[in-house]
């Protein structure tokens, strides 16, 4: 059946307005629905373009919509806003989605499957307990500070801390002693856990066939292959890997004009798990360690001699995420470039 109707849907909790169209704009419909009977109406809606901003709950009503044979469409709201009609409320919303969908240069998102999803929540999960043991950290250094003890960042600095609250000659008060050793004992229970999420990390990374090829890039380790994984659409729909780079954010920002190209720094437009873990990666590899791997008069050593280190990082990510790019579309590992060459 030809899908001939578009129908925009601003999503809620519980009231979802809805805005049909024909393919050429002329308006069909609309409506307000609860939550249980806008389920009903578009199960029993014959298969149509369902278009919706890539919001809270987008992606599972994406799966739910394609279950009754619609297609479905995410349009991220950046795009929708600026064709929103004067007034902002529901009506205008599913309106302006319909029109910015029907935009023959419009981009649209990728609905994420439900095992995206749960590896995306598994990966900010941890993330989110590495913010608050860092909260924690910083709450007990902040402590020691105004008793004169100057502790530096890093959760390696523990032990320092034990050795203070410890010493026989320690000047904190019991009171200031006692709610230190208990910010302590949180730490304690956070890294635990940390460590449990990186574990359940580190055994996805190596189930999946596609974790476990990206792992074989220098400076790629479990977390950013799950973060790939997890967050990444399918690498089909870029043309090429520097479309990838760029959707990551890893290229120029330009302030062209008058024919004139100006670029400036990286745009950070793109996914920002994906994009640090990949900064990170790189300089690892540009670190004293990391350096004893770099072949002589390579592209990496010539870069290192005449640029400063962290813009060769951001470079290095760049080439990073087109290997990404290649190794998924092409289902190989990475080869070595001097190797590779000989073949």
């Amino acid at each position: 059946m030809t899908k001939d109707m578009m129908i925009g849907v601003d999503l809620a909790k519980n009231v979802f307005q809805l805005h049909a169209a024909s393919l050429t704009g002329h308006l069909l419909f609309r409506k307000k629905l609860s939550r249980e009977a806008f389920r009903r109406f578009m199960a029993e809606h014959p298969p149509a373009i369902v278009v919706i901003e890539a919001c809270g709950s987008a992606h599972y009503w994406a799966r739910e919509m394609a279950k009754h044979g619609h297609e479905v469409k995410l349009i991220a709201p950046r795009y929708v806003k600026p064709f929103v009609k004067r007034q902002k409320n529901d009506a205008a919303d599913a309106e302006a989605i319909v029109i910015a969908a029907q935009r023959p240069e419009m981009r649209f998102v990728e609905p994420k499957s439900a095992e995206q999803q749960g590896k995306a929540i598994l990966f900010r999960a941890r993330e989110r307990l590495v913010h608050q043991r860092t909260e924690l950290i910083n709450a007990l250094r902040a402590y020691l500070y105004e008793y004169g003890h100057v502790v530096p960042q890093g959760t390696r600095q523990l032990g320092r801390i034990e050795d203070i609250l410890n010493a026989p000659n320690c000047d904190l008060p019991d009171l200031v002693r006692e709610e230190c050793r208990t910010l302590l004992e949180q730490i304690a229970e956070k890294t635990i856990r940390i460590e449990a999420q990186t574990g359940k990390i580190k055994k996805l990374a190596a189930e999946a066939d596609t974790a476990r090829r990206l792992q074989t890039i220098p400076g790629v380790g479990p977390m950013t292959a799950l973060a790939v994984e997890a967050f990444a659409p399918p690498m089909e729909i870029f043309r090429c890997g520097r479309d990838f780079a760029a959707w990551l954010g890893l290229v120029p920002r330009q302030f062209s004009s008058g024919g004139k190209e100006r670029l400036g720094r990286i745009s950070k437009a793109g996914q920002t798990d994906i994009r640090k873990l990949l900064i990170v990666g790189a300089m690892s590899r540009l670190n004293w360690l990391g350096r004893q791997s770099i072949v002589k008069g390579s592209w990496l050593a010539q870069m290192l001699m005449r640029k400063p280190r962290m813009l060769v990082a951001i470079a290095l990510a760049n080439k990073m995420a087109r290997t990404i790019w290649a190794m998924i579309i092409r289902k190989e590992d990475y080869r070595v470039p001097a190797e590779a060459a000989v073949i």
